[in-house]
């Protein structure tokens, strides 16, 4: 049977949230057509965000095959039993990439309609995404590079703890300096429980970026400090 449906373009734009505090890292936004037509239907709708494009292009969020699956494509700051999401059901038909399906369960019922993209420019654009580092601002970068650094190091596991993860801590828009903390990033590690009914404390680093030193260099710098002890000893006791 002819393919009698409009193909379109696939574009992934990085961009920071507006309620970032909830999610620092960057949303990797589908744009189709050059047209944000999520936006419309799903206007509290995140995507998400570049830390879940690190890994195997299997893992990626809108990595598709032969087999349908249903993917969350936005969700709200909060969660989506809260306020509803966003959902679509993808797949690869040939030389064809096929989003349909959609499910809205948010307020509003509206939804896309069926799109059908052209599975080599798709699959060219998710690698490209997936390799974007051109959005990043420092802080954004000294945080994947430390992220990086501790996971490879597995210095945690030698306490005995667990790397929660590592975040970009932003400036607060339109709040004086001395009311918000300074950019820079946040770690936070847990310890691991050894017997039941065990008490496990979590920690955290608050660290600090500048803008007049290279970003590389940065991170190597606040890896060493994390790296020199029992991180127990250095970091900040949260819970």
């Amino acid at each position: 049977m002819t393919d009698q449906m409009a193909i379109s373009t696939l574009t992934l734009r990085h961009r920071i949230p507006d309620d970032w505090a909830a999610d620092p890292w960057a949303e990797v936004r589908p744009l189709i057509d050059g047209v944000d037509v999520l936006e419309g239907v799903h206007p509290e709708g995140v995507a998400p965000n570049c830390r879940h494009w690190t890994g195997p292009a299997e893992s990626w969020p809108l990595t598709v095959t032969k087999e349908p699956r249903r993917v969350m494509i936005t969700e709200p700051p909060c969660t989506a039993g809260c306020c509803g999401a966003l959902y679509v059901t993808m797949r690869r038909e040939g030389d064809r990439v096929i989003w349909d399906a959609w499910e809205n369960t948010s307020d509003v019922t509206a939804v896309p309609a069926d799109i059908r993209f052209d599975a080599a420019q798709y699959e060219a654009e998710l690698a490209r995404a997936a390799a974007d580092r051109s959005w990043e601002e420092p802080v954004d970068t000294v945080a994947r590079l430390l992220e990086q650094t501790l996971t490879d190091s597995g210095w945690f596991e030698q306490w005995g703890c667990v790397l929660t993860g590592v975040w970009p801590r932003r400036a607060e828009p339109d709040i004086p300096e001395e009311f918000t903390s300074p950019e820079g990033v946040d770690v936070e590690f847990h310890e691991v429980l050894q017997a039941p009914g065990e008490r496990a404390c979590s920690y955290g680093y608050e660290l600090f970026v500048t803008h007049d030193q290279p970003v590389e260099e940065q991170a190597r710098q606040l890896a060493a400090r994390i790296l020199a002890d029992d991180p127990r000893k250095t970091a900040e006791l949260r819970g």
